[in-house]
C-alpha cells in the first residue's frame, strides 16, 4: 500500500480520533500528529490515537504529506486557509465535514498552486462525541464520500493513498459533486437529526410533573430519539452552511406529516407504510451488502 508519512489531524474527537486509531490498527507505519486542546491531546496520547500532539497548528503542519481536518464545519472553514497556506507543495488536505459547498468554495479560493484538496464526509459517528468515544472500526461498512474539486485531484499520487487507506479502514468511499452532497445528505441525515430533536421537545413539552409520558416510554420511542442526544454544536454549523437544502427537506416532511395528519382514518395512510417499509427494506439490503463487501 501506498503509504504516508506524516499525517496531521487537526481535531483529534470522534472523527478524527477513530481515523486515527483506525490507521494504527490497520498498520500505518508513519506518524500521526494532532492538534487540539491541550487536554484532548493528552487523552488521544493515552489512548495511542496520535503520537504526539501540538496546540499550534503550524507545528503540527510540519512536515506533513496528510492533513486530516476533523474539526465541526465552522471551524472547518476558519482554518482551511490557514492550513493550506502552511503546508508544504504536494501536501493534500481533506476534511469529514457534513457540509461540503461552503467547504469546497473556501479551499478552492485559498489553495495555493500545488497544494491539494479533496473534500470528504465519512457518513459515519455516534450521537456522542470525544476522543473517549473514538473506535478503530466506526468506517467499517460505512460510506465515505469525496468532492473532489476539480476532479482532477483523483488522478494524484496523493488521492490515491488516501482513496486505499479509505478502503484499508473498512469505508466504500464514493464520489459526488458538493451540491449533489449537500441535497442528499439534508435529507437522510441532516433531516432525521432535526426530526429526532422536534420529537423529543415536543415530548419535553407535553411531559407532566409526574413524568409521563417519558415514564411508559419503550424502546420504539428511545430509537427515535437517539439523535436527539447529538451536540447542538455541530448542527448549528451544519444548519448555517446547508440551510437551503435542510429548508426543503422540512418542508418536504411537512407535507407528509400533514398527509398522513389527514389519512389517520382513510386507506391512503396504508400506502404511506407501504412506501415506508419499502424503503427499510432496501436500507437493510444495502447493510447487508456493505457487509460482504
Amino acid at each position: 500500500m501506498t503509504k504516508f508519512h506524516r499525517i496531521a489531524v487537526v481535531g483529534v474527537g470522534l472523527i478524527g480520533g477513530s481515523f486515527a486509531l483506525a490507521l494504527r490498527q490497520r498498520g500505518f507505519s508513519g506518524e500521526i500528529v494532532g492538534w487540539d486542546y491541550a487536554e484532548v491531546l493528552g487523552r488521544a496520547e493515552g489512548r495511542g490515537a496520535i503520537h504526539r500532539g501540538s496546540t499550534e497548528l503550524a507545528q503540527v503542519l510540519e512536515g506533513a504529506d496528510l492533513v486530516y481536518i476533523a474539526t465541526p464545519v465552522v471551524l472547518t472553514i476558519e482554518l482551511l486557509p490557514q492550513i493550506l497556506r502552511g503546508v508544504a507543495f504536494g501536501t493534500l488536505v481533506t476534511d469529514t465535514g457534513s457540509s461540503k459547498r461552503a467547504i469546497c468554495r473556501v479551499a478552492q479560493e485559498a489553495r495555493p498552486a500545488g497544494v491539494l484538496f479533496l473534500g470528504g464526509h465519512p457518513i459515519a459517528g455516534k450521537e456522542a462525541c470525544g476522543i473517549e468515544n473514538a473506535d478503530p472500526d466506526l468506517f467499517v461498512g460505512a460510506p465515505y464520500v469525496l468532492t473532489p474539486d476539480p476532479p482532477e485531484v483523483f488522478e494524484t499520487e496523493a488521492a490515491s493513498a488516501l482513496l486505499e487507506w479509505i478502503r484499508e479502514i473498512g469505508a466504500q468511499p464514493t464520489s459526488l459533486d458538493p451540491e449533489t452532497h449537500d441535497w442528499a445528505l439534508a435529507l437522510v441525515s441532516h433531516l432525521p437529526q432535526l426530526l429526532s430533536t422536534a420529537l423529543a421537545s415536543a415530548i419535553w413539552d407535553e411531559t407532566d410533573e409526574d413524568g409521563l409520558p417519558i415514564r411508559i416510554a419503550g424502546a420504539g420511542f428511545r430509537s427515535m430519539t437517539r439523535l436527539a442526544a447529538s451536540p447542538y454544536e455541530i448542527w448549528r454549523d451544519i444548519g448555517l452552511t446547508n440551510a437551503d437544502n435542510i429548508g426543503r427537506a422540512l418542508e418536504r416532511l411537512g407535507q407528509k406529516l400533514e398527509r398522513i395528519r389527514t389519512a389517520l382514518t382513510a386507506r391512503e395512510l396504508e400506502e404511506e407504510f407501504r412506501k415506508a417499509q419499502e424503503i427499510h427494506e432496501r436500507l437493510e439490503a444495502l447493510r447487508s451488502e456493505r457487509r460482504r463487501s
